[in-house]
């Protein structure tokens, strides 16, 4: 059985081409052997610590990979956190993880060589990371990764995508999103570069980005559909990139139109957090779209198996919809703590483990599945996953409102949004409101829309009338 963790395969990569460029920023470049080294200066500051899990609160670059290198090399697992998150949220995410040690920006300045080769303790069953999701209970849940499972991952992605030595991919997600795992370890363990915009670039223009990728021979952009839709728009691109990766959400024929006429492979991809990044690939550059518009989300990939299954876990005849369930290699540890959706993870009676997704789809007559929609009422927002029921019950505990719920809609080119209602006292202004939600919440999980009401409309049965409740129109831009 192979026990390889994300570091050994790293250190191999490191033996194979220590000269080999790992890191690309606009002010430095780091080979194998450099980045191994900022390893274990950084390792080397918390060694006798020997953690289960450490926070990283850094900005992008290359000491927050070395960091997060170096945490899987003492064995613990990595929970990451955008130093732009609320406090409340950072603190409630290293609070449930049991974080002995955070990580930061000043952690990790004037590192001093270290004397030795840290040992390396990462194990292949050992928790990798914990990425936190939106939770219906009001509060994020932390999903926990294996290192195994992203090492079949970044097999997997080479399989496909056949990524190594010469290729550069851009690293555009923020930290706590499978994306960033996938920027950063697929290229990595592969032999490839990481490129690295600054705060700057990467939160300025498109173009501006796009200048960046040209001027560092980026191969490879990973990002969510809304990105691509923009780089749709522009009437030129890096001539360097080859292949664009769609994952997050629902990607359409209308986002590609320009794109796939400059013989760049495009693909749809498809997978919950927790099971590890992706489970499906489909290639859309040199296909047609579903009726709707849409793509298939794929086949499985390799070391994973999707099925579509019915309400008693049985397997429905091609055409039928059901459920998207997610076996193999990919299938997480679970939920930190007692989440209430740790039902999702379950074991068949021949001992595999199984991931119910929630989503719905059906198996197309050529094998490929198509995605359907949720079971519940979770929804993308800006290919990120959002639970309104844990907008809401923040909007709830803010002083003030005395009865608020929050409903997602659909706009006209399909994408979700969110309108918060909510009765509320004389001394409780929107701008008190909106502050308090964006110190408990990221910025794409507060409404677009608030609706002042008299009093929230209920039916008989005391559920909220949707019927009744005023709808805000949101126009979809042109894409």
């Amino acid at each position: 059985m192979d026990r390889s963790t994300i570091y050994s395969k790293f250190k191999e990569i490191v033996s194979e081409l220590p000269d080999a460029i790992a890191i690309i920023e606009d002010d430095r470049s780091l080979s194998y052997t450099e980045l191994d080294q900022m390893v274990d200066s950084i390792m080397s500051k918390f060694y006798d610590v020997e953690p289960e899990y450490v926070g990283i609160v850094m900005h992008h670059g290359a000491e927050q990979i070395a960091a997060m290198l170096a945490v899987l090399k003492s064995g613990a697992a990595y929970v990451p956190a955008e130093p732009t998150l609320p406090q409340d949220r950072i603190d409630f995410m290293m609070d449930t993880a049991g974080v002995e040690l955070i990580i930061t920006d000043n952690f990790c300045r004037r590192l001093k060589p270290s004397p030795t080769d840290m040992e390396d303790r990462s194990t292949s069953d050992g928790a990798a990371y914990v990425l936190y999701t939106s939770g219906t209970t009001g509060k994020p849940k932390g999903v926990v990764v294996e290192n195994h499972s992203v090492v079949n991952y970044t097999r997997a992605f080479q399989h496909e995508f056949h990524i190594g030595p010469g290729d550069v991919m851009l690293q555009y997600s923020v930290c706590s999103f499978d994306i960033f795992v996938e920027e950063v370890f697929t290229t990595l363990l592969n032999g490839a570069a990481v490129c690295i915009p600054s705060s700057a670039i990467h939160n300025g223009s498109l173009a501006r980005l796009m200048k960046f990728a040209e001027r560092h021979g980026v191969t490879i952009i990973d990002g969510f559909p809304y990105l691509i839709a923009e780089m749709n728009k522009l009437s030129a691109i890096p001539s360097s990139i080859k292949l664009i990766i769609s994952g997050g959400d629902v990607i359409r024929a209308s986002y590609i139109t320009n794109l796939r006429d400059r013989g760049i492979r495009i693909y749809n991809t498809y997978g919950p957090s927790e099971t590890t990044v992706c489970s499906n690939y489909y290639r859309v550059d040199n296909a047609d779209p579903l009726d709707d518009g849409t793509f298939p989300i794929g086949k499985a990939i390799s070391g994973v198996q999707v099925k579509i299954l019915d309400k008693n876990l049985h397997e429905v005849a091609k055409g039928k919809t059901g459920e998207i369930c997610i076996f193999g290699e990919g299938v997480s540890r679970g939920y930190l703590g007692k989440s209430p959706e740790q039902k999702n993870f379950v074991t068949m009676d021949d001992g595999t483990r199984m991931y119910r997704s929630g989503d719905l789809g059906y198996e197309m007559a050529d094998g490929n599945i198509a995605f359907l929609h949720r079971r519940d009422d979770q929804v993308m927002i800006l290919g990120k996953r959002v639970e309104p029921e844990e907008v809401e019950n923040v909007l709830n505990s803010c002083q003030g409102i005395e009865q608020g719920i929050v409903r997602a809609f659909i706009d006209e080119n399909g994408l979700h949004y969110l309108v918060a209602y909510f009765v509320a006292g004389e001394n409780c202004p929107l701008h008190k409101i909106r502050r308090y939600l964006a110190s408990k919440l990221t910025d794409f999980m507060i409404p677009e829309f608030f609706v002042k009401m008299n009093h929230i409309p209920l039916t008989r049965r005391g559920k909220v009338d949707m019927e009744v409740l005023p709808v805000v129109m949101k126009e979809g831009e042109a894409i």
